[in-house]
């Protein structure tokens, strides 16, 4: 699972690293082009990073990530039919631990990236389109490519990522059944709590 967030951290960071105006302007697949090769080659030169300095990590994934993702549209698919039963401010609160856990998850496993490389495939889109999937391929040394897609939509501040898809796995769909469960067993409110609970685990146990 670790390894599995490693990728996911690359594609994000590849997806939102580039300045506003790349984001607004440049074709899904030149964005994430471009950006991913100052990106990795940037994680590979900083130590602290890959020494384990989590409070360094958060602070790049909230200045650099956030901007660029559309939390809303991934805590609604990860909760599911759910997301009808929660009140505005409910949502407000889910949103907002849906996206404390994946900042925090991606922090502490980002220290574990090396020597990846990124492949990219063929890219199709049409005139008009304004939700497309951008394919790659994670290579590494001495394993098998991982394939790791992601989607993004066209918004009024460009492009937004709103899942990631690594090894056939959905980054929001993956939390989809444990997050009904909490909702079962506690309501909405449990499944918020539930998730402030995580974060709290995983920002008591970041290094320095």
């Amino acid at each position: 699972m670790k390894r599995l967030f490693v990728l996911l951290m690359t594609a994000c960071m590849a997806v939102a690293t580039g300045s506003v105006a790349l984001a607004q302007e440049a074709a899904p697949d030149a964005l994430v082009k471009t950006v991913t090769d100052d990106v990795l080659k940037a994680v590979r030169q900083d130590k602290d990073i890959q020494n384990g300095n989590t409070q360094k990590t958060i602070a790049l994934v909230q200045t650099k990530v956030l901007p660029y993702f559309n939390f809303n549209r991934m805590t609604s698919l990860a909760v599911g039919r759910d997301w009808n039963k929660a009140t505005p401010k409910q949502k407000e609160q889910l949103a907002q631990q849906f996206q404390e856990l994946l900042v925090r998850t991606y922090s502490n496993a980002l220290s574990s990236y090396r020597d990846q490389t990124v492949r990219y495939k063929p890219f199709k889109m049409n005139p008009g389109d304004t939700d497309v999937l951008v394919r790659t391929e994670v290579v590494q040394p001495g394993g098998r490519p991982i394939q790791l897609d992601y989607s993004l939509e066209k918004t009024d501040k460009g492009w937004k990522v709103y899942d990631v898809v690594v090894a056939g796995v959905s980054l929001v769909t993956n939390y989809r059944d444990s997050f009904a469960q909490e909702v079962r067993n506690g309501g909405i409110d449990g499944l918020i709590q539930a998730l402030a609970s995580k974060n709290k685990a995983l920002d008591s146990g970041k290094g320095a």
